[in-house]
């Protein structure tokens, strides 16, 4: 088997045979008269006219040897067959097509439509031209990219190789596209908040740093779709905004997590979660219609159903449920020791970071629809509380009745969060105080906790009206897609070779 160096050499060598010919094997332009999704589309008529037309396409496949070829062309959207005899196409063409073309070359054919002997719509090519000359070969037709690494390293080759792979991210634009229009349709204002800041707000999560020359001060890379801003704007009588962008955390990376990825934030004022929860479930269904044809998913060995009623979980209640640990009056050092015996890995920095740890176990056995409610103040810093009367109400639908817990909702989908939403606080003298908790876990070690936001706190003693906000990602997409979320990632950031 020649190797790749060796064939580069080859198809080098019939660059140079097609420039000897007068052929430019990279024009900026070539006859082109449809692609080839219209082709098959509009195929009787013009079979019917015997119109010469130009179809354009890369080589996938030549089979055939002598007077005739057969080859299939894919422009990305279909493929199409183009036949080339030696009887109908100016013997010169012929000859250079058979001395200078490869498979991956991508090639301008002109001629007319026929049905073959086997009923396959194709275009009998009467003249031709190189549009790329590839130096060189594609992957192995029946392996494709086998190592993962250069799969997602080499994505375009991916992409020409597996139309699967290709039409994972026509339904992902679907997806956003469809998002966009609920939120347009609901009221909801497309907004843009700053990718840059001097504090990161609105998640948990260790941020990326960088430094701003011209003001000579480090910033970060939001952690959020910007919360912090949203809210600014509903306290400036904007009444429902919603942004869909870029998000960068600098954590691990697993088939659930990535560095970078898209995510929604809306916000809603004069709406509490429980407003919240209606409008997301409406949300996901109306998306797993629209997008998937289908409100039936599975995603790993979970099997869901978004039209099935969306249960209400108790955060500690389950927790106690599957651990038998009262998070509440446990101790951390009990709290380690059942983590120990179920063999979950934990981060022992402090109390919040164990909880969540536990519920995070408890989070995998849940194939949902359901929203996670009652969450402990010490994981939400943003959330408002529930009262008293509220936390009665809850116990009576199954809730506990303990104070100390907070007015947010997180969809769990086959074991996943997939989406996290509150009635905002909007209480400055509460929220200045949890953020001097959250401060004390940074000074802790505590890489995660959020940093304290003066300036928010300024604004809400202005005044924000009661508001939900809500905010979901990619990871819904993957879920419903069945696929790690690196899969539905366009270009995942990947090492640099030689760095794995």
């Amino acid at each position: 088997m020649a190797s790749i160096d060796e064939l580069r050499t080859t198809r080098l060598n019939k660059l140079a045979l097609l420039e000897k010919a007068g052929m430019d094997p990279y024009p900026a332009k070539v006859p082109r008269s449809f692609c080839l999704e219209d082709a098959k589309k509009d195929f009787a008529q013009f079979e019917k006219s015997a119109e010469k037309v130009s179809l354009c396409g890369r080589i996938m496949a030549i089979r055939g040897q002598g007077a005739i070829l057969f080859l299939v062309l894919d422009d990305g959207k279909a493929a199409f067959q183009a036949v080339i005899k030696k009887d109908v196409l100016d013997v010169r063409l012929f000859e250079l097509f058979t001395a200078t073309i490869d498979i991956g070359d991508i090639v301008s054919v002109t001629g007319t439509f026929m049905t073959t002997q086997r009923g396959e719509q194709s275009i009998l090519v009467t003249s031709w031209t190189i549009a790329v000359k590839a130096l060189l070969p594609l992957p192995e037709k029946w392996h494709g990219l086998t190592d993962p690494d250069e799969k997602f390293r080499k994505r375009y080759l991916d992409f020409i190789m597996d139309k699967a792979a290709r039409d994972i991210f026509y339904k992902k634009a679907k997806f956003w596209e469809v998002v966009r229009t609920i939120m347009k349709e609901e009221g909801f204002l497309e907004v843009e908040t700053p990718t840059l800041e001097t504090t990161t707000g609105g998640a948990e999560a260790t941020p990326f740093k960088t430094h701003h020359n011209d003001h000579d001060m480090d910033v970060f890379l939001r952690i959020s779709v910007g919360e912090l801003w949203q809210k600014r704007l509903m306290a400036g009588g904007f009444p429902k905004t919603f942004e869909i962008g870029r998000v960068y955390r600098n954590e691990g990376s697993s088939p659930e997590h990535m560095q970078e990825f898209t995510n929604l934030e809306f916000y809603w004022s004069y709406a509490d979660y429980n407003d919240g929860m209606e409008f997301v479930t409406r949300m996901y269904r109306r998306i797993a219609t629209e997008v998937f044809g289908t409100t039936k998913f599975t995603y790993k060995e979970h099997t869901f159903d978004l039209a099935d009623e969306w249960v209400k979980i108790d955060y500690a209640l389950e927790i106690l449920k599957q651990t038998n640990i009262d998070i509440h009056k446990a101790t951390d050092e009990e709290i380690v020791e059942r983590l120990r015996s179920l063999k979950v890995g934990y981060d022992g920095l402090n109390r919040e970071r164990l909880v969540d740890t536990l519920w995070k176990y408890c989070r995998k056995n849940i194939a949902g629809p359901a929203f996670l409610i009652n969450h402990p103040v010490l994981v939400a810093p943003l959330a408002k509380r529930v009262s008293e009367a509220g936390s009665k109400i809850m116990n009576e639908n199954g809730g506990n009745g303990y104070s100390g817990v907070v007015q947010m909702f997180q969809p769990i989908i086959a074991g996943s969060e997939i989406g996290r939403g509150y009635s905002e606080l909007n209480d400055p003298i509460d929220q200045r105080k949890r953020f001097e908790d959250q401060a004390r876990l940074l000074k802790g070690g505590d890489t995660e906790a959020m940093m304290a936001d003066d300036e928010f706190v300024e604004m809400l003693e202005h005044g924000m009206p009661p508001t939900c906000g809500y905010g979901f990602g990619e990871r819904l997409f993957a879920v419903l897609t069945n696929k790690p979320l690196r899969e539905v990632t366009m270009f995942p950031l990947m090492k640099g070779k030689g760095k794995e």
